[in-house]
This record gives structure tokens, sequence and C-alpha cells, in this order.
């Protein structure tokens, strides 16, 4: 028997601003007691009261490009050492695991389009790292939707990197954010003036996805293509292995959030990842489940006897309306790959 979930969802270098100094050059030699003028004082230019956005369009353009020819060069040899410069975990780990994926299917599954041209970038404003970019991207070739990539500069001499990626959905509107020259505040974790407060979202999806419309949380989201997708493809697994065993799934998000940015609204964009472990345990003596190719590449075995172990590595994406709003919180974005499989 084989079981598998399909492995996607339905579909600023550093601007660094120094202070002005004034710089004082004084004029040795003597002076008369009481008739020398005192010199003036230094007057620092005052830093911003609002920290500026953390790059330009021209030096998005220029990260983007820059890893455009990364994603090229590693997609021709789907090699995953050679995006190291320009992406990072979980996006290592999702491309890796694709590039698995297209060498075990004779690339008939190729990797995800990436596109790296931009047709809106939203440009947070902060003083602090790591920092966060979020860039929408123009459609793919294939005509799938477009991506919303998120870049990260964990530290100030680092370049930016690709963090993740998720798919809009269809139907779905990014909120209005500002415009790159004045950019959008960065939110903490524990933000208030939210309808729900930003730490809380994920934990709270993930709390439906795992009790549907049962969880307290469920009247707080909008329905959406990944949780229908999820739930279907939970209950497909479930009747398939009814015979041999039985079929469990958890989701647990990160601790907190990558980034929260405020939206023109008054609400935010909440950007998280979450781990999906899909477990089949096998309880008739002798039973076993075949795996697909690409199960079989990621766990090196062909077959499980014992358990499948199948864990699928989510990038998610929600906008979360302002408190008081009757609106519910969405997800507007998202993507899931099968990352890691483990049989016995």
């Amino acid at each position: 028997m084989t079981t598998a979930r399909t492995s996607s969802v339905i579909s600023p270098a550093l601007s660094r601003r120094a202070g002005g100094l004034v710089v004082m050059t004084a004029v040795l030699g003597s002076v008369l007691a009481g008739c020398a003028a005192a010199p003036p004082a230094p007057h620092p230019q005052a830093a911003p009261a609002v920290p500026p956005p953390v790059l330009s369009l021209a030096q998005t353009t220029t990260v983007l490009s820059d890893l455009g020819k990364v994603l090229t060069t590693g997609d021709a040899a789907l090699d995953p050492n050679a995006l190291t410069a320009r992406v990072m975990d979980p996006a290592l780990a999702m491309r890796h695991a694709e590039y698995l994926r297209a060498q075990a299917t004779n690339g008939q599954r190729p990797p995800t389009a990436l596109p790296t041209s931009a047709q809106a970038v939203i440009e947070p404003r902060t003083s602090t790292w790591p920092r966060t970019q979020v860039v929408v991207s123009v459609q793919p070739d294939d005509l799938q939707a477009p991506r919303l990539l998120v870049l990260e500069q964990a530290t100030p001499r680092e370049q930016y990197r690709l963090w993740g990626w998720a798919r809009l959905f269809p139907g779905v509107s990014m909120p209005a954010t500002a415009t790159p020259g004045a950019g959008s505040p960065v939110l903490s974790a524990d933000a208030s003036g939210l309808s729900l407060r930003p730490d809380q979202v994920m934990p709270a999806y993930a709390d439906v996805l795992s009790n549907g419309d049962g969880s307290q949380s469920a009247p707080q989201f909008a329905p959406d293509p990944f949780r229908t997708s999820v739930t279907s493809a939970r209950q497909t697994l479930a009747t398939n292995v009814k015979d041999v065993g039985n079929a469990a799934e958890t989701y647990t998000p990160d601790p907190a959030p990558l980034t929260v940015i405020g939206t023109v609204d008054g609400g935010a964009l909440v950007i998280g990842k979450m781990t999906t472990v899909s477990t089949v345990s096998i309880t008739v003596g002798g039973a076993k489940l075949t795996l697909s190719p690409v199960e079989s590449a990621l766990a090196a075995t062909s077959e499980a006897t014992q358990s499948l172990v199948r864990t699928y590595t989510d990038v998610l994406v929600f906008r979360v309306p302002p408190a008081g709003s009757t609106a519910q919180v969405q997800l507007v974005a998202a993507e899931a790959v099968l990352t890691a499989v483990a049989a016995q």
C-alpha cells in the first residue's frame, strides 16, 4: 500500500545610517586669556524617531537578483550545498527535500518555481536584528499562484537569505501595508491591539487543525484551502490504512512567530513555521506498507512493517485583524513540503 500526501498546498544589504557628526578642528596657538572665543560644542544629528526601512528598493532588487542566481545554480544541479550563501532553514530543508523528490521521480516533480522578481515588497522598519523582509513575487511561468518570499538577515554582517516561501491562495488578497519608502512597523510577539495576540495565532490554528470545528479557536479563523487539504489528506490516510493499523497527525508550531508586521488597517501579518508529523502504526502482523519513490528516497528504504513517520515543514502566513474587528484571522498563504520520512 502506498500512502502519500502532496508536498505543496493549493494553490531590506543592510542600510546603515551614520549619524552626522560635526568634527571640530582645534587651532593650536597662543591666545590672550579672556580674549579667545569658546569653540562651539558639537551637535550630533538626532536619531530618527522612527527607524528607516531596513532596505531600499534598489538594495532589495540586488538581494533578489543574488538569490535568483543561487537558486538557478542549485536547481540545475539539484545540489543543496549550492544554496547556503542565500538560503537558510527552513527553506534549505524544504529545497533539499524537493531535490530528492525531483531525483526520485526522474524530474517529473521538479522543485517549486520561486520567481525572484517582485510585484510587491513589504519593507519593515526596525533597528534590531534579526531582520525580515517579505516579497510578493510575480506569477511563475507555470501560471501557479505568486509566491510570498520571506527573507531574513540574522546579524548586521550577514547576507539576507531566503528563510521560507508560501503560495498565495486564489482569491485572497494581501492586506495593505506601508509604502516601501516609509516602511511597516515590526510588532512584538506579544503585541496588543489585535484580535488575537501574535504568539497565540499559530498554536490556536494548530488546535483547529487537530480538532476541527470542535476547537475553541475555530470561530476565530476563516476557512482556508490549507486546512481543507490537511483535513482531507488525514481522513484519506486513516481510511487507507484501517485494515493494517491506525494513523495520527500532530501539528507543532515554532514557539514564536518569525515576524509580525503591522498593516495599514491596524492589523498584522504573522509569519511562522509549523511541523506536521503524520504517523502510521502497523498493528496487523505480517502487514507492510510500500513507500512511494519520494518517501523511499527520504527514508532510504522501500517499505515499512512497523511504522511510517512522515514529517512536513509548513510555512504559514496569517492576516490578523485589529482588535474590535468582526473579521476572522485569515491564513493567506502556506506551503507544506515533506522533508523527512522514517520507516521501521
